[in-house]
């Protein structure tokens, strides 16, 4: 598993606020900031503090997706493995 923070992208995007800004709000680092660009994992305090500073919920900037199949989509041996 993987995760993505395009929901967090697109939330600064709807409230049409820079990455700088929310640094600032939710107090936490550049770094912090650069794993966030890279899709890495940050830690829950980080992950707290931006939700605190956006006033939302976790899935509402963060998503968990499967590395090998990013779409979501089942692969013919999954279906034949699910079928037996």
């Amino acid at each position: 598993m993987a995760v993505q923070y395009n929901r967090l992208w697109k939330r600064l995007i709807d409230m049409k606020v820079k990455k700088i800004w929310l640094q600032k709000a939710a107090g936490v680092s550049a770094n912090v900031m650069a794993r966030l660009a890279k899709d890495e994992y940050i830690s829950m305090e980080s992950i707290e503090k931006i939700c605190d500073a956006l006033d939302c919920g976790v899935d509402d900037i963060l998503e968990f997706i499967n590395e090998g199949n990013p779409c979501g989509m089942t692969s013919k041996s999954d279906e034949v493995s699910s079928n037996e």
